[in-house]
């Protein structure tokens, strides 16, 4: 079973979701992860696309959700905080754009779904990666709470940035995303849509997590 969230940068898909699969207990997917690890590998071969290519094929990206923390590793190496540099976050967009980039990382989620439950956030998921997914949810908030969000998370983690750094860097992400010509961000016509600008963090969870339990007891009885 494969529940997704989709939804612009800062709008809490994420951190929503880790938290439905800790109260749940079951797999998390992190999608924007793993497109973060492929900018880790653009990044090092200095943006010369023809050798990203080739170093992103013969790359190891292994991943797994433990302690409420998703892991990702890179040739056996753990990257889980490197990837949530601001350096990332300002290039990430236009890795995500490249319709070869996302082939192969959604050929990754969907190999790792084939078995358990899963619950995965992104930006085109329920369109594009799993358009038959079981559940879906689509998340959005206004740009300033997304970047008031995502700036007391770069915050915590020590990275030196203003709040203005980080709300222009998701406006332009939001432009990018929304645009792209491979998999441009947009709701699923099947989606719920949930906007969290005024919702606590615990109302969230709850309301995912209520749908997820009902999905599943209604599985249980077919």
């Amino acid at each position: 079973m494969i529940v997704v969230i989709d939804g612009p940068a800062g709008s809490g898909k994420s951190s929503t979701a880790k938290a439905v699969a800790a109260k749940l207990q079951i797999q998390f997917l992190d999608s924007g992860a793993l497109y973060r690890v492929a900018t880790l590998v653009y990044l090092n071969c200095q943006k010369d696309y023809q050798k990203f290519f080739e170093q992103l094929e013969e790359s190891e990206i292994s991943f797994h959700f433990k302690k409420k923390k998703f892991h990702a590793f890179l040739d056996g190496r753990d990257v889980s905080d490197e990837i949530r540099s601001m350096e990332i976050s300002e290039n990430v967009s236009e890795v995500a754009s490249n319709s070869d980039v996302r082939a192969f990382v959604n050929q990754l989620m969907r190999e790792v779904v084939k078995q358990n439950v899963y619950i995965a956030d992104g930006r085109d998921l329920g369109t594009a990666v799993f358009p038959d997914a079981d559940l879906k949810f689509f998340m959005v908030a206004d740009l300033e709470t997304r970047a008031k969000r995502r700036f007391e998370e770069v915050k915590s983690s020590g990275k030196n940035v203003t709040l203005e750094e980080v709300k222009q860097n998701i406006a332009a992400r939001d432009e990018k995303d929304s645009n792209r010509s491979s998999d441009p961000l947009k709701k699923a016509d099947d989606a719920i849509l949930i906007d969290t600008s005024e919702m606590t963090f615990e109302e969230q969870v709850a309301f995912i997590s209520t749908e997820i339990k009902e999905v599943i007891a209604s599985q249980n009885k077919t």
